[in-house]
């Protein structure tokens, strides 16, 4: 906030992120780091200048991968560096007034750069994304863009087609989302492209994108590092991360997204699309990974993971570190399918009650009357119940139409009340209408 006499001291942990950040990120550490002013006069930032990193950055040279294997592309990494957050500026939307928040003043951020490599809104989106799974996984941030912990700005330029020499720049801001950045470099495209073709030029400044209208409109001309007269800031010394520190750092990473996926492949022989949708959070690759190792059944456990799992998630949008049941319960649950015990269907019952009933899982399948019936003699005259109420479709089902087999056993399980056991019941319909199986 500027105020006379507080001097600045630097995070340690927020270089330990840093480093985080950059070996995930194939970068070169750098040895030796300092820090620069970088003087402007906005209202959000009253003592005139932002503390950044400008010459000697932390990181710097590296890249990220996105797209499958099959069409893959390599993103370019210019520069992760380190710089405090400024203010945040309120625009009345009625009344010609502005307010400035200055509760995040001061608060460390890590800025990344990336190269001129992409070539797309699409692509824009996908290497967010990709950025966004790697920092969470990293525990560096919550990258909740919503609500400001992760925020990107966009500069795009536009050329003829075999022109090498990049266009003139502009800068976008204001983007909540990462679908709302893909909107307003689509929207950014046409605008320059109108204004080309129209005989116009392109203007080097920063834009804002109006979620509402879907407009862009100009906020200021764009500096250049000229403009910003950088010099090396004096009250936060230079700081030094030996080979050591960054070697402790890299053996206690996590293991990454692009790792856990190969693996996930290779070791539980999942579909690599399955890994893709496990691995795209690791919390639930981590929910995942017990799950499969208290069932021994990896399959099994990732269509658990992926179809229930993921719809109580994304229905109450919450993470999976939020979700109420452990994986030990849910394993007992899915024990209790493969033993024979339950149902799927009535599975997916039990599972729903377990979302707020803590109760053993066999307590709440006797509450809930859920418990399979394997008795031969008794799914016998149930099924018996169902020829004898369907005699036109035994004797098409006899006489060879064998599409209706489904149609009998849904009818049995209907029959009873989902309890019978769907293989046992399949016997007994073949035998008792005398079919070879």
């Amino acid at each position: 906030m500027g105020m006379p006499g507080v001097l600045p001291v630097l995070n340690e942990q927020t270089v330990e992120y840093g480093v985080k950040a950059g070996i995930a990120m194939n970068c070169k550490i750098a040895s030796y780091s300092r820090f620069a002013r970088k003087n402007y006069f906005y209202p959000d930032s009253p003592k005139g200048y932002q503390i950044s990193q400008f010459e000697e950055p932390l990181c710097e040279n590296g890249y990220i991968t996105i797209g499958s294997d099959s069409g893959s592309k390599k993103i370019g990494i210019t520069r992760i560096h380190l710089e405090e957050d400024a203010g945040k500026s309120m625009h009345e939307p009625n009344r010609p007034e502005s307010k400035v928040d200055l509760n995040r003043a001061g608060v460390p951020l890590l800025e990344i750069v990336s190269e001129p490599d992409l070539r797309s809104p699409e692509e824009s989106y996908e290497y967010l994304v990709k950025l966004k799974q790697i920092l969470r996984y990293l525990d560096i941030s919550d990258c909740n863009m919503e609500e400001g912990s992760l925020r990107c700005d966009a500069n795009i330029s536009i050329r003829e087609l075999g022109e090498e020499k990049f266009g003139t720049k502009t800068e976008l801001k204001n983007m909540n989302s990462f679908r709302g950045v893909e909107k307003a470099l689509h929207a950014e495209i046409k605008r320059q492209k109108e204004t080309l073709e129209s005989g116009g030029k392109i203007v080097q400044a920063t834009n804002l994108w109006d979620e509402n209208s879907g407009e862009i409109r100009q906020m200021r001309a764009k500096e250049g590092s000229d403009d910003y007269r950088y010099f090396p800031e004096p009250d936060i010394v230079p700081f030094t991360v030996d080979e050591a520190y960054v070697k402790i750092i890299k053996e206690n990473l996590p293991e990454l997204p692009e790792k856990r996926n190969a693996r996930f492949v290779s070791e539980y022989e999942l579909k690599n699309e399955h890994a893709l949708v496990l691995t795209a959070s690791r919390g639930v690759a981590e929910y995942f990974e017990e799950l499969a190792t208290l069932t021994g059944d990896p399959k099994n456990s990732a269509n658990w993971v992926m179809g229930n799992i993921n719809r109580v998630l994304n229905e109450k949008e919450k993470p999976i570190g939020e979700f109420a049941i452990p994986p030990v319960r849910l394993a007992e649950l899915i024990k209790s399918v493969s033993d024979g015990g339950i149902s799927i269907s009535a599975a997916k019952s039990v599972f729903d009650e377990m979302l707020t009933d803590e109760s053993s899982v066999e307590s709440i399948i006797e509450k809930l009357g859920l418990k399979q019936v394997s008795d031969s003699s008794e799914i016998d005259k149930i099924v018996q119940g169902v020829i004898d109420s369907n005699p036109e479709e035994a004797e098409r089902y006899k006489s060879g139409e064998g599409k209706l087999k489904g149609w009998f056993v849904g009818q049995i399980m209907k029959a009873s009340h989902g309890k019978a056991n769907p293989q046992i019941a399949n016997e007994s319909l073949d035998r008792l209408l005398n079919i070879d199986s």
